[in-house]
């Protein structure tokens, strides 16, 4: 999740370099703001055209012409001042294909995602402020203290999971103080924690089935539904979890048994922790049967809503167009929002926060996912304007005659490899997801192609680069907590970066076909 500003962020966690000593980058917002400027300047030098569109409105290969615009530079600033108006709640014209915040049609504004953002923001919010994920981890790591391997496997296995169903990243951050000593004790280096904990959420992240803040904005941003594909991107989060926890794990055994081959060495007094079974390593609290029942409250919820965006006839037969069964729920963002504050309300009743305290945390919660949910909201406002200077479809056409005539395999890895440079350049996930599928999406008509598999595409790009680019939150500020050289974590992940690079290039490319 991503993910700079990233979906997956749960409060803004930033390291502050003393003034005038050190570069900052920018925030995602301030980097959209500056996209949107250029991207209006730009209008005025893109010539506008268009597709013919099909009954479902998706553009029809060869059909593009150029067009006159009627625009006028007045109306033209008036699109860079309600940007972030009508990438809110601005309506698509049904004749003219203008969006407006007071013209009658469909919404084009992203005020469904939103919505649902702030939502699931407040969801998780409530979660942890009953404490009982934190505990549950934490009981987790105690119980396999003495047996390392399957420690560095529960705690990763955990992390990916959370991370694959609601892109949990930045969270893991709370729990170096507790990994790292039992590491240690169990004859590991700070490498072993370092790698467990970036790795074991990072690749949950960047397979995520269900995940909202990565899946779900994309999804929407490219008109599929987020179950769509989701069973690619179950076998993959298997997969690619399966080698993650190994490669960890070799590594940790080869430190176990030669500590000299440690790439990150040891500090003073970390080989002084170094017992079998790490005897003097406090027990975190029994888990209450409050917390119990947070944690099975939080299951339910997450696979009612797997169960609710599933295509369940499709995924089944391999039909994409097969009639639904008569007990799928088709849902979508507008329902999925209602489940994430239903269930927040759920959970702080369970927890008996109380009426206050409840309506607190939900505000907080809220209140800490405005900034990805602005992102969303200044991308989208982006789009509007390449659509009412009708240059999108002209843009679309110049990265058509790139990729036409490739086969779709390869036409998968192309936008793999194609979204690695956009993931940097644009650190937010969602702003990325929201900027990129208007223009890549329709390509996968063009390819005959799934659009979910696009989808898939560009979160594993996206996921990639956040297991080691240093403006995300989650690698450069777990490596400092974890005392580590970022030079010496590039040093330790880098072969498994390729590894999955390839990995990733045969799972989308079989998609591709497959689909």
């Amino acid at each position: 999740m991503n993910p700079g500003d990233d979906l997956s962020t749960r409060a803004d966690v930033e390291e502050r370099p003393p003034d005038g000593k050190k570069f900052t980058f920018p925030s995602a917002l301030t980097i959209l703001a500056a996209v949107t400027l250029a991207v209006w300047a730009l209008a005025f030098l893109v010539p506008p055209g268009a597709y013919d569109r099909d009954g479902d409105g998706a553009p029809v290969q060869g059909t593009y012409h150029r067009v006159d615009s009627d625009q006028s530079f007045v109306d033209r600033l008036n699109d860079l001042f309600l940007s972030p108006v009508n990438g809110l709640y601005g309506v698509q014209d049904a004749e003219t294909g203008e969006v407006g915040p007071d013209l009658a049609g469909e919404l084009y504004g992203s005020a469904g995602v939103f919505l649902f953002v702030l939502a699931i923001g407040a969801f998780i919010t409530v979660v942890f402020a009953t404490g009982a994920l934190d505990r549950g981890i934490g009981r987790l790591a105690h119980r396999l203290r003495d047996r390392g391997a399957l420690l560095i496997a529960g705690v990763m296995l955990v992390f990916s999971l959370l991370g694959t169903v609601e892109g949990f990243a930045e969270e893991t951050l709370g729990f170096y103080g507790l990994i790292i000593p039992l590491m240690l004790a169990l004859g590991y280096d700070r490498m072993v924690a370092t790698g467990t904990i970036i790795l074991g959420a990072g690749i949950g992240v960047l397979c995520s089935t269900v995940n909202p803040f990565a899946t779900g904005v994309a999804s929407s941003a490219a008109d599929v539904s987020l179950g769509d594909g989701i069973v690619l991107r179950g076998i993959m989060w298997v997969v690619l979890t399966s080698v993650t926890i190994a490669y960890v794990i070799r590594y940790a055994n080869r430190i176990r048994r030669n500590p000299d081959r440690s790439l990150s060495g040891f500090l003073p007094g970390d080989r002084d922790h170094n017992t079998a079974d790490a005897p003097d390593a406090a027990e975190p609290p029994e888990l209450t049967r409050l917390h119990q029942a947070v944690l099975i409250l939080v299951a339910l919820v997450f696979a009612f809503m797997i169960f609710s965006v599933v295509p369940w006839a499709g995924a089944l037969t391999g039909d994409a167009d097969a009639t639904p069964y008569g007990f799928e729920l088709g849902w979508s963002f507008p329902q999925l929002a209602a489940l994430f504050l239903v269930a927040a309300v759920l959970v702080g009743v369970v927890a008996r926060f109380g009426e206050q305290r409840l309506s607190a945390t939900i505000i907080q919660g809220a209140a800490d996912f405005i900034s990805p949910a602005l992102v969303i909201v200044l991308a989208r406002g982006v789009t509007v304007i390449m659509n009412n200077a009708q240059i999108t479809d002209t843009v679309l056409h110049s990265i058509e005659g790139v990729v036409s005539g490739t086969s779709s395999a390869l036409f998968a890895v192309i936008v793999f490899l194609v979204n690695l440079p956009l993931a940097f350049l644009i650190p937010s996930t969602s702003g990325h997801a929201t900027l990129a599928m208007p223009i890549l999406a329709p390509l996968a008509d063009f390819a005959g192609v799934s659009r979910a598999v696009v989808v898939t595409a560009w979160q594993s790009a996206s996921g990639w680069m956040n297991l080691w680019v240093p403006t995300t939150a989650v690698t450069i500020g777990g490596v400092a907590l974890a005392k580590v050289g970022y030079d010496t974590y590039l040093r330790f992940v880098w072969p498994l970066l390729a590894i999955l690079a390839v990995l990733i290039c045969g799972f989308v490319a079989l998609g591709a076909v497959w689909t």
